[in-house]
């Protein structure tokens, strides 16, 4: 099965890297970075949110300023790895706004979460309240972030070996 991603050509990566840096760029100004028309460029764009290139579009905000700047990543052992029981604690964990990303690991520990709050103390009370209370939990490791050093949702775009020139 080949992937959606061959089907992109040149012009397409061009606007998902020009979107994913600047996703409130004009229609026009976007048109004319790629050398196409608007109405060209317009229904490209429309192309690749329909097939799924393209998820959404939202402000990044700024987690200091919104006093959300205190960072924590924590490990999650379940006592068992039964399907009820991952589905059970990844659907518990959808519903907690203070997990900011969460996902399923290999190694020593089953998930590894990422936290956003105010401070430790704020952690201490997230930790106790909530994510003890997460259906499975056995065990938690947790890593407070001193410094964010880089964060970014880009994606590095490149052309696939057989795109359309």
């Amino acid at each position: 099965m080949n992937s959606p991603y061959l089907s992109l050509d040149r012009i397409d990566i061009r606007i998902l890297d020009l979107l994913q840096s600047e996703s409130k760029i004009s229609n026009i100004k976007l048109a004319e970075m790629v050398n196409l028309s608007p109405t060209a460029v317009l229904a490209r764009v429309q192309k690749l949110t329909k097939e799924g290139f393209i998820l959404g579009y939202e402000a990044r905000l700024n987690p200091i300023m919104l006093n959300n700047g205190f960072v924590v990543f924590v490990e999650i052992l379940l006592d068992k790895t039964t399907p009820n029981v991952l589905e059970e604690f990844s659907e518990a964990v959808q519903h907690i706004p203070d997990i900011v990303e969460c996902h399923m690991i290999s190694g020593g520990f089953d998930f590894v979460v990422k936290i956003r709050c105010a401070n430790m103390d704020e952690f201490r009370k997230i930790s106790g309240d909530i994510l003890w209370q997460l259906p499975g939990v056995k065990e938690t490791r947790s890593y407070p972030v001193m410094e964010v050093i880089k964060e970014t949702q880009q994606i590095k775009l490149k052309m696939p070996a057989k795109a359309k020139v």
